[in-house]
């Protein structure tokens, strides 16, 4: 479920996962599993820094198949198997907060990005609103073809 980005820079989406949190968690917290699936279509990571801890480092290269680089850096503000919050330290910055609720062996995911500035958030939105679902797509093809 896709939600147009708010007037005040935040964009949301949600999914139900057919596969139990524990597995939706752990494809979050394997740097190598979450580099294969991290991003929208087409893109590549390398990681530089994988700290998957509360106040951890995650520094990365996204690379994009317009044959580009982008480099991120981010902060792992808060990880537990419920809720996973990631500030881009970067432009353009944003807190992204993942929610996982458990409904019987499936989960529920909650993708909440707060943009710090709402006109640098409307100004890409034609790009994090696709972005966003893609990288969800890509975490459920991940899960489903076992990728570790």
């Amino acid at each position: 479920m896709n939600a147009p980005l708010t007037p005040d820079g935040v964009c949301q989406t949600s999914r139900i996962f057919p596969f139990a949190p524990p597995e939706v968690f752990a494809a979050f917290a394997n740097a190598e599993q979450l580099a294969a699936w991290w991003g929208p279509d087409g893109f590549s990571n390398t990681f530089e820094v994988f700290e998957f801890k509360s106040q951890g480092r995650w520094k990365f290269l996204m690379h994009g198949p317009d044959g580009k680089t982008y480099p991120n850096e981010c902060v792992f503000l808060a990880v537990s198997p419920e809720r996973i919050v990631i500030r881009h330290t970067n432009a353009p910055n944003f807190t992204l907060t993942v929610t996982l609720n458990g409904i019987e062996n499936q989960t529920d995911l909650r993708w909440h990005q707060a943009f710090d500035d709402p006109r640098v958030a409307a100004s890409i939105e034609h790009i994090i609103v696709p972005a966003n679902e893609q990288n969800l797509n890509r975490l459920h093809a991940s899960l489903a073809n076992g990728t570790k």
